[in-house]
């Protein structure tokens, strides 16, 4: 029995291997939280992606959305997507680490 591999192990896997390739990737965090006071401290807008940051032989900018085998793109992440395709950046979806550095070293088009 094989099992689904979550979101956040695959995006663990992807923020390595994008640093030992030498790119420079940070976890986005989207939507807001409250802190212990209660105070609503505004993150990324949400659909923002799961991954930013820029590639390293041009500093060309990164956004990586992250998904296991199975996941969807909510109506926002579509949004962001859509908004991001059309601007000089790159812009995936990957559910592996090798996904991940074919968007960005090879700027392969993975959309869903």
């Amino acid at each position: 029995m094989t099992l689904t591999k979550s979101e956040s192990q695959i995006q663990a896997e992807i923020m390595l291997a994008l640093s030992n390739a030498g790119h420079r990737v940070w976890r986005s965090n989207a939507g807001s939280v409250r802190n212990e006071q209660g105070h609503v401290i505004k993150l990324f807008p949400k659909g923002f992606s799961d991954l930013t940051g820029h590639r390293a032989s041009d500093g060309k900018a990164i956004y990586i959305e992250v998904k296991n085998k199975n996941g969807k793109l909510s109506r926002d992440q579509k949004k962001f997507r859509d908004a991001m395709i059309k601007r000089p950046v790159i812009y995936g979806v990957a559910r592996s680490a090798k996904e991940a550095l074919d968007i960005i070293e090879n700027e392969a088009k993975y959309y869903e």
